[in-house]
Order: C-alpha cells, then structure tokens, then sequence
C-alpha cells in the first residue's frame, strides 16, 4: 500500500483515482458474445456455458430435484444464518414501502404517485472464486416485497453443472421464481434478449466481474435497465486514536480479498495508528486463505495520514466510498457530515462484514466513484412511481390560461389548442 503523509490538495486526485484497466479487447469480447446469444438464443449460451465454465448442460433450468438436493447439502447452522439474515433484510426493506398521498396544487388539481413494480426482474448472482448466496438474499427480498411478479436468477455452474446449494437454499428462502445454470456475459445477454428458456426481463441487478459489468452496461443502452454501472469493489476507513488497529486491519482485508481489483483506502489523524495498522495487516494477511489476492488489491490501495477530522472526512467525501467505517470516537456527529458513500457503518463493531450478510441494510452498493449520483439497491429500485392528475373544469380554469401563454411560447400550437378547447367548451357550458 502507498503512504501519503499530509498531502496536498492537489494529490487528492492521485489518491482518489480507481485502478485503471484497459477495456478495449474485453468490450470486443463482451459484444460478440451477446451478440451471439441475441441471435443464437440457447444454442450459444450452452456454447459458451462449456467454453467459459466448463459445463456440458442438457437443460438451463435449475429442478426442482435439484432444489431438494441442496437443502440436504446445506448444514443446519448455516441455514438457520440465512433465515436469520433473510428476516433482518425484509425487516428493513418493508420499512422503506411508499405510501403515496393526493396532493392538490390548484382547487380542481389534485396529482398523486403511486408505486408499481416492476413486473419482471433478472438476478445476477456470482458463483466462481467466491459463490456469492448472500447476494440472493439482498436482490430477491426486496424484489418479492414490492411485488415483482417474476423474480429470474441466473447464476455460474460448476464443472459437473450444479450450481452451489448455498445460493439454491437462498433463492428458495427470498422466493425467486425461476433459477438458470448461466453465468457471465451469456447470462446477462440472456436476461437482456430472452431466450427459448429464460424469459426476458426489464431491469438486470447484480454484481460480477469486468465482463458481467461490461455487459450490463451494454445491454442497458436501448434494450433493459439495469441497477447501477459499477466496477470493482472497495472501502474507506477512516481512524483516530481511539480505533483498535485490529478492527481496522480486518476491515481492510475482509475488502481486498475480494478481488486483485478492489481497492481500500485508509485516512488516519495518527501517526501511531497508521504504524501499528500497518503492522497488523501484515500480520492478518498472512493467515488468509485469499493472501495472494489480497495483496494485489493492496498494491492498489493506500495509508493516508491527515492533519484534522474535517480532512479526513473531505477526502472520504471526495472518494465517494461504496463502503465507509467510521472508527472514530466522535462518529455519530461525522456521520452527519457524510454526503458520498455507499453504506456507512458506524463505530467499533459496525463491521462491513454486518451490512455485507445480516444487519438488513442491502449489500449491492455503488462504486468506481458513483456514489456521488447514486444509491444502493432499496425497494424502490424494483418499483416505479406513476403519475396521475385530474382536473375539474374549476382546474382548467386556475391553470388554462398559463398553459396556452407557455405552449404558444414554446411555439407547441397543438399543446396549446388541446387547452383552448377545454376553455371554450366549459364557457359554452356556461352560457
């Protein structure tokens, strides 16, 4: 990692800026691959199931013998973790239902919202280095609580073509309607375009690689929405005195191990506490199954050492952190003061490994910056807010006349006529 000791303004950028890697062959990989699959439908995305991982697949649906299957394969204890962490999330994604309201601007106007959900949704679900079943939970809870209607996951088999029990326990626990053995880029192509098996959907969620992204971010010009755009994953951590290196040291590690590609950033107004982290994350990356990947995200990382709070928090602010750990004696009033990040966790036993699996806040995060403009997936992201308005001949007459003066400014004739009908029709009335 790259120390910086009371850096100028001007190094900010330096620090800030994400790993940078060049995406030119990999696009040109992306778009033949979907473009084969929107052609080809199920006969390209078995293809490309043996080329990539491997599997020789008679059917793309998960059965039902196979659902049964995994709940014997799944340990009891770690089945009663994700009842338990499935109620945390619903818990907090109920509370976050819209209740909409009639609102009259003008007598004779009253507008109001009303929240729709989407009808059908597509779950990436990761299942290669590290099978990802706590994301099942994030994406799908949420989804069946507004409503959806049809929840598809589509998750990377195994060489045998299973899929990780774990993840099935999930899906059957979040009620997702229809799972699929596909993975990468096929799965998204999938999802996007519909195939003779899987159904397309009209907004893809979830996380996965460079290639997973780059498809997302493909298929979300002019055919499916998709969550976010996202890249690689990270953290920012921000310490005084008062934190326990400990604590600090795992919370960065538990981050970088996700991949040679995350990044994690720690901002400290200690000189001691940055020594003795430093220290201790040498001494826990050693005992870490993942070491070797983890100590390539650290090569992209950073100690930074600051003169005040107020910096520390400003350089945070500026990174936009998917994740930020408050380890400070005074964290509830800094938090106030955050205004970019992803999911905050406050105090010394606010881990992100808690918002990551079982505290009910949702996992799916924005990155690469993004937090600036966007927010996590909440329940929201699974609905949208429709409109209504009706207006009486009272109406037309507090807003008509406004409206023709703005349509005849505009130089929108019909606009303007679809009003001045209205007004004449409610003076003939009159007459």
């Amino acid at each position: 990692m790259k120390i910086y000791r009371y850096p100028s303004h001007e190094q900010w950028a330096e620090i800030t800026e994400r790993p940078r890697l060049d995406l030119t062959r990999l696009n040109e990989t992306v778009a033949t691959v979907l473009a084969d699959v929107k052609q080809r439908g199920d006969e390209a995305v078995r293809e490309y199931e043996l080329k990539f991982d491997h599997a020789q697949l008679d059917s793309l649906a998960v059965t039902e013998q196979e659902m049964e299957e995994a709940e014997q394969l799944v340990s009891s204890e770690l089945h009663d973790a994700i009842i338990l962490a499935h109620h945390n999330i619903k818990v907090f994604h109920v509370s976050q239902r819209f209740v909409g309201q009639k609102v009259k601007t003008q007598e004779g106007v009253v507008c109001w919202q009303k929240s729709v959900p989407i009808e059908r949704v597509g779950l990436y679900i990761p299942g290669g280095t590290a099978p990802l079943f706590s994301t099942v939970l994030m994406l799908a809870t949420p989804a069946k609580i507004a409503g959806c209607r049809e929840i598809v996951l589509c998750t990377p088999p195994n060489s045998e073509g299973r899929v990780n029990p774990a993840i099935l326990v999930a899906a059957r626990i979040a009620g997702v309607s229809k799972i699929y053995k596909i993975g990468g880029v096929q799965a998204i192509g999938a999802m996007a375009y519909g195939t003779e098996t899987v159904p397309k959907v009209y907004k893809i969620f979830g996380p996965g690689n460079q290639y997973v992204m780059a498809a997302k971010s493909m298929v979300s010009v002019g055919e499916v929405a998709i969550d976010m755009p996202a890249g690689p994953s990270e953290v920012c951590v921000l310490a005084d005195d008062t934190a326990r290196a400990d604590f600090v040291a795992a919370d960065l590690l538990s981050q970088a191990e996700h991949g040679a590609d995350s990044q994690v950033l720690f901002i400290t107004t200690s000189e001691q506490k940055m020594h003795e982290v430093q220290q201790e994350v040498e001494r826990q990356l050693q005992e870490l199954p993942r070491r070797d990947m983890a100590a390539k995200a650290l090569d992209n990382s950073c100690y930074v050492l600051v003169s005040s709070a107020d910096e520390m928090l400003a350089l945070s602010n500026a990174y936009a952190p998917e994740h930020l750990i408050l380890q400070v004696k005074d964290y509830e009033q800094m938090a106030e003061r955050v205004v970019n990040a992803g999911s905050v966790f406050l105090g010394p036993y606010a881990c992100e490994s808690a918002g990551d699996y079982a505290s009910g806040t949702n996992h799916t995060l924005p990155t690469h910056g993004y937090a600036t403009a966007y927010n996590g997936v909440n329940l929201d992201s699974y609905c949208r807010k429709i409109t209504f308005q009706h207006l009486t001949a009272e109406g037309i007459g507090h807003i008509g006349r406004a409206v023709e003066l703005m349509a005849e400014a505009e130089q929108l004739d019909a606009h303007k006529r679809a009003m001045s009908v209205r007004i004449r029709a409610i003076e003939e009335l009159k007459d």
